[in-house]
């Protein structure tokens, strides 16, 4: 299939866009460089363009024979959501909306939409199921709830056949060092743990050590992101046979503490790493952790690299290049 990857100069969409490639497909990558990297999109061709080019979208859906879309072009900084509402609600879901109408202008039927744990807020239970209270936090997680739901009535309405991928944390490097994340300013646990003990960056900083937790950090379920990739190629293959249409968690059913992740980093690193403890962030939760069996069962994915070890060792390797694709 012809596939559209927005975002697919970004960390999981040019992931996503390898896997495109290495299972037979054919990725476009549609990305404004925003946040994205030129040297990213190495798997078919860079269509520089903005989403809010309501005009031109479509015009670049038809003369492309474009089949399918997996949608990545978001904002997605919880903080940033907070403090610049606006930006998140026309990035999120105005443009994404444009995307949606050019679709249904000329006749593309299918998507696999980016989505996030953010939907559903504070964790009423763990492992959190699809099923758990959808009630968002912040901008962030309901430009991602308003924009799941957008697709449901899309698809009642106009057919739109349709798979939102709720992702815990991303996380690692693509195995074979091709790929890496690069995000500014950065805001992630692992490689912002990576640069500290790089001497990048003076420490990490612990957010909350009285968390109800075993060492009183928080817990999070980190997940490969060339298993994302795989899991994005899965559901649009699932789509395409026919398959529901629905929203699933990817993670592991397993969580990791912010200590542990510290310790790791030191061991695959064989390096100190600084840290310092500070309060807890407003709106972090002590644990969250997927529930992914549906997953599995429905598009037959199990995660093949999101052991703790192997997705910090793969964010080392591509860390530790010097100035990594240029």
């Amino acid at each position: 299939m012809r596939v559209l990857v927005t975002g697919g100069a970004g960390y999981i969409g040019s992931h996503a866009a390898k896997a495109l490639a290495k299972a037979g497909h054919e990725p476009l990558v549609l990305d404004n460089l925003s946040a994205g990297h030129r040297w990213a999109a190495k798997w078919g061709p860079l269509f520089e363009l903005d989403l809010a080019d309501a005009e031109k979208l479509p015009q670049l859906l038809k003369k492309e024979r474009v089949e399918a879309v997996m949608h990545f072009a978001a904002s997605l900084l919880v903080g940033e959501s907070v403090q610049l509402p606006r930006k998140y609600y026309w990035n999120n879901v105005v443009n994404t909306l444009h995307l949606l109408d050019a679709m249904q202008e000329v006749g593309v039927k299918t998507i696999v939409f980016s989505s996030s744990a953010a939907t559903y807020g504070n964790p009423q239970q763990v492992p959190i199921p699809e099923d758990h209270p959808k009630e968002p936090v912040n901008p962030y997680g309901e430009t991602k709830l308003a924009m799941e739901r957008a697709l449901q009535w899309y698809g009642n309405a106009y057919g739109l056949n349709w798979m939102a991928l709720r992702y815990f944390n991303a996380a690692g490097a693509d195995i074979d060092g091709e790929l890496g994340e690069n995000h500014d300013p950065e805001a992630h646990i692992i490689p912002l743990t990576i640069k500290a003990a790089l001497g990048q960056r003076p420490n990490v900083e612990i957010y909350g050590t009285d968390y109800p937790t075993p060492d009183g950090t928080a817990i999070r379920d980190y997940i490969h992101v060339t298993d994302l990739g795989d899991a994005h190629v899965r559901a649009l293959e699932h789509l395409a046979r026919g398959g529901q249409s629905r929203a699933l968690n990817l993670g592991t059913g397993h969580g990791y503490s912010v200590r542990e992740v510290i310790q790791t980093v030191g061991k695959v690193s064989s390096k100190p790493v600084p840290y310092r403890e500070g309060p807890r962030r407003a709106g972090d939760p002590p644990v969250l952790v997927a529930d992914a069996r549906a997953a599995g069962t429905v598009l037959g994915w199990k995660p093949q690299y999101s052991e703790l070890e192997t997705i910090i060792q793969n964010a080392w390797n591509w860390h530790v290049k010097e100035n990594p694709g240029k």
